[in-house]
Order: C-alpha cells, then structure tokens, then sequence
C-alpha cells in the first residue's frame, strides 16, 4: 500500500479501506483505483479530506453507480469514497412532514420508511433499490413525478456537507421558509461531488396519497398531447402527478413479443401518454378523473383510453413505461437525456429524425420519456458501437437543442461523458461562474477531478 493509504488505513475504524483482490473484485467502474473508503461517520468523512487534502490526493465520491454519465470513474492515481456504511434512517418528524437520513441510505429504504408512517417521499426513478439519497443529490435526480413535487433539489430542505479540506458545514434545516443569506446546500445539489461530500440530509416528505388513478390514452397528433396534458392539469385539481409520453416506435417495441407487456392500446396511434393522478379521496378522485377522460373523448382531444381498474392493472401499464430492457434488441445503441421546452419539442424531434434518416438510413430512433416536465429519453441504434460512431450521434442529437435552449441533459449530470457539450447548453459567463466556485471550494481541485468543468 501507498504511504496515503496506509495513513487513512490508521485513521478510519476497521473494515473502512478495502484495495488489492478485495476491491477488484467489486469494482465495475473500469480502472480501480488505489482504494476504497467506506467511512462510517461524518467525522471519518472529515478525517479523509483531511488527509486528501494534505496530500494533494484525488478522490472521487461515488453513491449507488447507477449513474450514465460517467460521473463516478476512478483512475488508477485517485481514491474512492463511498458512504454504504452511512445509510441510516435517524429520525421521521411526522409534525414537521421531515426525515433525516445519512447520504448512503438507498432511495428505496426512504421510501418504504416513509410509507410505514403514511407518508410520502416522492422523488422515484427506476433505480430506487439501488441508488442512493447521496447521489441523488449530487445529480439533482428527477424521476416519474417532478410534474408535481420537483426535482431532488425541492424535497431537500436541510444539508451537512464536507468540503475538500476538512471542513463541516452543518445546516440541518426543518424548515421550509428560511431566508437567511445564501442557501448553501443549493450549491451541493447537482455539483456531482465536485464541491463537497454531502454526509447528512433533512428531507421533505409529504402526507402519503390515498388515491390512485392511470389511464394509458392513444392520441395522433402532438398538438393534441399538450393540449390534454394542459386540460388535465386544470381539470384534475391539483392531483396530477405523472404524464409519461411513448412515441409509436416505443411503445410497439416494449407491447410485442419477445417483450412481456400486453397493449393495453392498439399499436396504430402515433402518441400514448400514460397518465398518473395521487389524491386524498378515492370516490371523488376517481369520479373525476374517469368525468375529465371522458369528456376529453367527447371533445375529441384524445382517440382512446383505458383505464387501471386494479392494482395489477396499474403495475402492469408502469412496467411497460419502464420496460427499457428491450431496448437492447436495436443493440448497438446510444442513450441520451435531454430537456426541451414543450413548445419546441415536437419541431425538435422533426428535425432529429430527418436528420439520423439522411445520414443513417438503416437506424433506429426510440423516444420516451417524461414530457410533463419537458424530458424527453432518446435512444439511437446506429453504427458499430464505436466512439467515433457515438460522438457523431452525439453531435446529431445536441445540435438541435441549442438554438431551442434546450439542455444536454435533463437528469443524469455531465460527468466525463456529456463535459465536452456542456457549453452548448450553458453561456461562458455561467461557465466562468462555475469555475470560480469550484476553485473556491476546492482549490486544490482534488474532488471528482476532471467531471463537469476542466479543472485539471
């Protein structure tokens, strides 16, 4: 071992440092590198980037490595810290609608927490078992319902937070209403641990819903998709909660053998929203979300719908929206995530498909996505699988964002992956912003080093 981590191995509580055999065998991040922290308290987080620090070492925080982006990769030269031993639930305040938790603890655990006291954590996304609450701050997770609660950012209301050289910076906030100079954890959320290692959170949880209503509806033009999702919006007071969006294309390939999911729909319209309403009184709910369907059927807003009558019916219809393993039958393929406003979106994707049509006559183009909150999930198979094939997809995909102030991407972060398009979506003076937060807070640039900005 190196004289760095022989010095944390002295500092940390046993089982913390893990290298050679052991840390080969459970990496799946490429290069492994020199080892792997797993401090079990903010003060052995502390102890780290004291000793990083010192030593001019690089580390790199890495959460449940769910991430697309990249934004986790270690190099052979760096350390890597990650807070799986810091996953505990220490308080549920059902008064103040708050839970506090330790950055490691999975998405799912909080969720399934909140539950048991009737409540909700509304932030979901498919890889709540293994994702963690840490890095779902650190790429400001969006998910399934950000139409009605928000990204990450809106359900974090408190934040402690190690900075590069050591430095513990406690605003365990309850409080939603709190204006008292700069709100400091808004700098954490979404930096992907390039500013700090986020330790300790008070979340927003909010009264768990009693109701529950889905209907997969089949309309044939865009026009029409936001004209019902404006409709529904209104019309279902405030209990509008998810309006995922299939384009054809998609939707045939997750409803058609060898995929499991049934149609609940005929594979001929163009567009399938799959509409989700949460509310607090299931009679009434249910009368007017059935009233609001049926009268954008009479209007003729939409062609057809069906309605979950049950909950094997509601699971049903999700595991479709997330069937994104058949995917891989247009295998070789590249993912994108990407956010355009909703005005622009239909000449965007015009646009896109013309575009990967002259060029690669033989491709494929599947788009999903969440289109309540203007994300759409792109999925191109072209090519050989290779980088030069990627990046010319790349260019494809992102140049029609930029003259719609769109963004290059709409969940995941930048990581290494998306850094080189990053100034098509930001101006140079934000840019500029950035770097000099980024040197303030950790000048020696010694945290996630070389994601996001150039900062070495």
């Amino acid at each position: 071992m190196t004289d760095i981590v022989d010095a944390l191995t002295q500092a940390l509580s046993g089982g913390a440092v893990i290298t050679g055999e052991d840390l080969a065998q459970r990496n799946n991040q490429g290069v492994i590198p020199k080892a792997l922290l797993r401090p079990n308290s903010t003060d052995e987080v502390i102890k780290i980037m004291q000793i990083c620090h010192e030593n001019n070492q690089k580390v790199v925080p890495q959460g449940g490595l769910t991430g697309l982006v990249n934004g986790a990769d270690t190099r052979a030269d760096e350390i890597a810290i990650s807070l799986e031993r810091m996953n505990k639930i220490e308080e549920i305040d059902v008064a103040s609608r708050t839970m506090t938790v330790q950055a490691g603890v999975p998405l799912q655990t909080v969720q399934e927490a909140a539950e048991r006291d009737g409540l909700i954590f509304p932030l979901d996304l498919g890889a709540r078992g293994t994702a963690t609450i840490g890095g779902n701050v650190s790429t400001n997770a969006g998910g399934n319902r950000v139409i009605r609660y928000g990204m990450m950012r809106e359900q974090i209301l408190g934040m402690e937070v190690v900075l590069a050289n050591g430095t513990l910076i406690t605003s365990m906030n309850k409080i939603i209403k709190n204006n008292t100079g700069y709100d400091l954890k808004h700098l954490f959320i979404g930096a992907e641990g390039t500013l700090g290692i986020v330790t300790r959170l008070v979340l927003r949880v909010r009264p768990a819903p009693v109701s529950q209503e889905l209907a997969f509806i089949a309309v044939n033009s865009f026009q029409e998709v936001i004209a019902f999702l404006n409709y529904v919006d209104r019309s279902l007071g405030g209990t509008l909660s998810a309006f995922e969006v299939l384009w054809q294309d998609f939707y045939k390939l997750v409803t058609t053998a060898p995929a499991e999911g049934k149609p609940p729909l005929g594979q001929e319209y163009n567009y399938y929203i799959l509409l989700e309403s949460l509310g607090g009184d299931i009679e009434a709910d249910s009368k007017r979300f059935i009233t609001t369907l049926g009268q954008a059927l009479e209007d003729g807003m939409i062609t057809d719908a069906v309605i979950a009558q049950s909950q094997s019916d509601r699971e049903a219809m999700w595991a479709i929206r997330d069937d994104v393993l058949q995917l891989g039958q247009n295998y070789p393929i590249f993912t994108f995530d990407i956010s355009v406003s909703l005005d622009k979106m239909e000449s965007y994707v015009s646009e896109l498909k013309q575009t990967l049509a002259q060029r690669w006559p033989e491709h494929t183009c599947m788009i999903f996505g969440h289109l309540g909150d203007g994300n759409l999930h792109i999925i191109v198979g072209v090519g050989d699988g290779t980088e030069a094939a990627k990046h010319a997809v790349e260019e494809v995909v992102y140049q029609g964002l930029v003259n719609r102030g769109g963004s290059v991407s709409a969940e995941h972060g930048i990581g290494l992956q998306k850094k080189s398009y990053l100034s098509w979506s930001r101006s140079e003076p934000e840019l500029e912003v950035m770097s000099l937060i980024k040197k303030a807070l950790d000048p020696k640039g010694i945290l996630n080093s070389g994601k996001v900005l150039s900062d070495s």
